[in-house]
């Protein structure tokens, strides 16, 4: 470029109208943990549009519920910043395939690891898998979660709150503890916590105090993680369009879903990526026992 050349111009876009607006069509019949190929619209998460610039070349990450929504996001913005990504999930094999697919064609190494985060000894062969296929492991996402909504409180079975502190509580603490003896100094640890640890929805109420439990986890586990040079961080989602929603929520729930934030509309996955990538990057050194809202407005998390 010489001195009478323009840069060229950024591309604004009105972010109210940058992804679509509820009312949604009624969604098909998805069974949890839900199909992305069975949503209108489809997802967002960042296939054509995220553009790495090598923030975390060579390295290793570990992503729980990274076969789609956020998780899958996660895996396509991680693996185009460099990183070789390992993608855990329930039983979506088809929606992991896809995730690994974009990964691979980053250019780095994918490899998917299904399995029962409810069950301890599985969460340890996972970190301990995850290390193996790389030779290393820099950076723990925990994403993975588990909601159902009630109307009433004697609707909720012991086993189904079981099941819910199982999969987004028990997990993280045990794949934390894991993964601590491979973490190197400067490694990192995200969980995705949500804005439902500070406003809870009634409907949502195991759920919701699932995700306050991991806000506490986060802040309590980065003081011990810092004696090891290790960062913990949470990010703190509003209404997002995912599987998990059209696959928990009454229809007329994910009509109107995100249509109470200031933006009028919920977030895309790819709209939380970048903030993952900046926490597990070297650029936020001075980062840890953080909680990062992205909540479309709703609330100051």
């Amino acid at each position: 470029m010489n001195a009478t050349q323009t840069p060229e111009r950024v591309q604004l876009r009105d972010p109210r109208a940058a992804y679509p607006q509820p009312p949604f069509d009624d969604q098909p019949a998805i069974e949890m943990p839900g199909k992305t190929s069975q949503m209108t619209p489809a997802p967002d998460h960042g296939e054509k549009s995220y553009r790495g610039t090598g923030k975390l070349r060579g390295l290793s990450a570990l992503v729980t519920g990274g076969d789609s929504g956020i998780g899958r996001a996660i895996a396509i913005a991680y693996a185009r910043e460099g990183a070789n990504v390992a993608i855990n999930y329930l039983s979506e094999n088809d929606d992991a395939q896809q995730t690994a697919k974009l990964v691979e064609e980053a250019g780095v190494q994918a490899v998917m690891l299904p399995g029962d985060l409810r069950e301890e000894a599985f969460c340890q062969q996972l970190i301990d898998h995850s290390f193996d296929a790389f030779g290393s492991l820099d950076i723990l996402v925990n994403n993975a979660a588990y909601q159902e909504t009630r109307d009433e409180i004697d609707q909720w079975s012991t086993e189904l709150f079981d099941r819910i502190f199982k999969t987004n509580v028990y997990a993280p603490f045990w794949l934390c503890r894991a993964a601590m003896q491979r973490l190197p100094a400067g490694g990192s640890i995200i969980n995705t916590a949500s804005i439902q640890g500070y406003d809870p929805s009634a409907y949502l109420l195991p759920y919701s105090a699932t995700k306050s439990s991991l806000l506490g986890m986060t802040k309590a586990l980065a003081e011990l993680a810092m004696e090891h040079g290790v960062r913990v961080n949470a990010v703190a989602p509003g209404p997002v369009w995912t599987p998990l929603i059209p696959g928990s929520m009454p229809s007329d729930k994910v009509e109107g879903f995100g249509e109470n934030t200031i933006l009028k509309r919920p977030a895309q996955p790819a709209e939380l990526a970048p903030l993952y990538v900046w926490l597990a990057s070297p650029e936020a050194s001075y980062v840890t026992a953080e909680v990062f809202g992205c909540t479309g407005g709703r609330t100051p998390v």
